[in-house]
């Protein structure tokens, strides 16, 4: 199996490429090295997946069709995961621009290359984001999805969109995830664990939005890739009567379908803050602050069709991927 991964020098990527690595496939991971976040974490994730030799990658921009183009008629992939774009609902009411660039215009390049390489399967990430306003939770795959709160959730809802109609005109299957709260080892440094341990190391008082009344379903990094490796063998197939099966997202007129990939529990951001306290020994100076805007208060995934196509949900324990997070950072950042 040959795969292509956009973002491979970004958290998730990274730990899928590692993963579909394991397994034997051969991986062609296409990055733009963008300084977002830490372009020195980017760079070491790359260097750890350069020393397997089923791994190559390209540094390119999303936006640079010809680019794209040329390394995937070259590599010429069975499958596409494309996981880049540019992420972060805060950064996107400062930069909205950035994420049309990056999230829209890029993801058309990359559904343009799988269409014209007929590949057997393209998944592409999207976010609980997409949610918004919504009050009723857990949040299920088949719930409307109209009002989302941030830019940047409405270019991932862009997205979905996108593909759907890519999925019917062209016959082209697609899977779209929706991923919740994702934390690990790896993790972003614009992420509240990189944050909050990074600075309560330091010494500094972290920011606690909407003054700790936050909910989020946080979701282990590897039980993220371990869906989304699942989820590839799961294509969508166009139900030719356009009959579906109550409860699943699939299409009536695609081959296309929508996956929450979430542990199911939401967990509030003050227990969340507790974990960290308990895994680092130390206690945390809050700094209360209210509600930023386009952010949600609350996220809870409903799994239960992830499970059902593929006998599979995450279930790793907040407090359990709170300390492995923290032992990484401590021997990343030698603190």
């Amino acid at each position: 199996m040959r795969v292509l991964i956009t973002g491979t020098a970004g958290f998730i990527g990274f730990h899928l490429a590692q993963l579909l690595l394991r397994e034997g496939m051969v991986v062609h991971g296409y990055d733009g090295m963008t300084d977002y976040s830490d372009l020195r974490l980017k760079q070491r994730r790359n260097q750890v997946l350069l020393q397997n030799p089923g791994f190559t990658a390209t540094e390119g921009m999303l936006e640079d069709q010809a680019l794209f183009d040329q390394v995937a008629d070259a590599f010429m992939p069975d499958m596409i995961v494309h996981l880049a774009g540019q992420a972060g609902v805060r950064y996107s009411i400062e930069n909205p621009r950035t994420y049309l660039d990056s999230n829209v215009i890029g993801s058309f390049n990359v559904m343009e290359a799988a269409r014209r390489l007929k590949v057997q399967h393209l998944l592409m990430a999207s976010t609980s984001s997409v949610y918004g306003a919504n009050e009723k939770v857990p949040y299920a795959e088949t719930d409307k999805v109209e009002t989302q709160m941030s830019f940047y959730a409405a270019t991932k809802k862009a997205n979905e969109n996108m593909s759907h109609a890519y999925a019917h005109i062209h016959g082209l299957p697609v899977t779209m995830f929706r991923f919740f709260t994702v934390y690990g080892p790896w993790g972003r440094p614009d992420m509240a664990l990189y944050k909050f341990v990074d600075a309560t190391l330091e010494g500094r008082p972290i920011d606690v939005y909407n003054h700790g009344e936050m909910y989020r379903d946080f979701t282990y990094v590897e039980d993220i890739v371990r869906g989304i490796r699942l989820l590839m063998d799961v294509i969508p197939q166009h139900p030719a009567d356009g009959t579906v099966l109550e409860g699943d997202s699939l299409s009536p007129v695609a081959p296309w379908r929508v996956v929450n990939i979430g542990n199911s529990t939401s967990v509030k951001l003050t227990d969340f803050i507790d974990a960290i306290e308990n895994a680092l020994g130390m206690k945390t100076t809050r700094n209360l602050m209210p509600m930023q805007a386009g952010d949600v208060p609350r996220t809870w995934a409903d799994a239960s069709l992830l499970q059902r196509l593929t006998g599979y949900r995450p279930e790793t324990d907040m407090r359990l991927g709170v300390q492995k997070f923290v032992d990484w950072y401590r021997d990343y950042a030698g603190k």
